[in-house]
């Protein structure tokens, strides 16, 4: 019970993070939350009985600097929708190709990196898609920034729907 997904919420209601029942509890004891939605019931210790919250609000604004996605294989694929670059297939066993190989003085950067299947990219080996006679869908760009990153990969509750401006 004690380790149970809560949304925290900015002061201005922004989706800012999510934590357990247990840090929630501390930061609403604080003074620095209040309770939005308990949907779950109360949890009861020997002194005192506490709601167990399912959203909190902080009273103070969190100021953060927009995230940077970090360049990894799980990031690309993310990015390129998990679609190989250069033959439009859609799979989950993909590679990580760079357009300027490195043996041509490429660089490890979003700038470079696609995702390919492993038949492209053996076809193009180690030479550049002009020199292999291959065609990219895309332009490769680093990601937009996301505020809202943090929460892609998790399974959001229902009574979060509210305060989440995707869902």
């Amino acid at each position: 019970m004690i380790n149970l997904p809560v949304l925290v919420l900015n002061q201005n209601y922004e989706p800012l993070n999510v934590c357990d029942v247990r840090r929630a509890v501390v930061l609403m004891g604080k003074g620095k939350a209040e309770l939005l939605e308990n949907g779950r019931g109360d949890l009861r210790t020997f002194r005192a009985t506490y709601p167990i919250p399912t959203i909190i609000r902080l009273f103070y604004m969190v100021k953060r600097p927009p995230p940077k996605a970090r360049l990894s294989r799980k990031e690309v694929f993310v990015r390129d929708r998990h679609t190989c670059q250069y033959c439009g297939i859609v799979s989950t066993d993909l590679t990580l190709d760079h357009v300027l190989p490195r043996q041509q003085g490429g660089q490890h950067t979003w700038d470079n990196l696609v995702s390919a299947c492993s038949r492209c990219n053996n076809r193009k080996a180690a030479r550049t898609p002009r020199e292999a006679g291959m065609v990219l869908k895309r332009e490769p760009r680093p990601p937009r920034p996301n505020p809202y990153h943090i929460f892609q990969h998790l399974s959001l509750l229902e009574e979060w729907r509210p305060f989440i401006p995707w869902a």
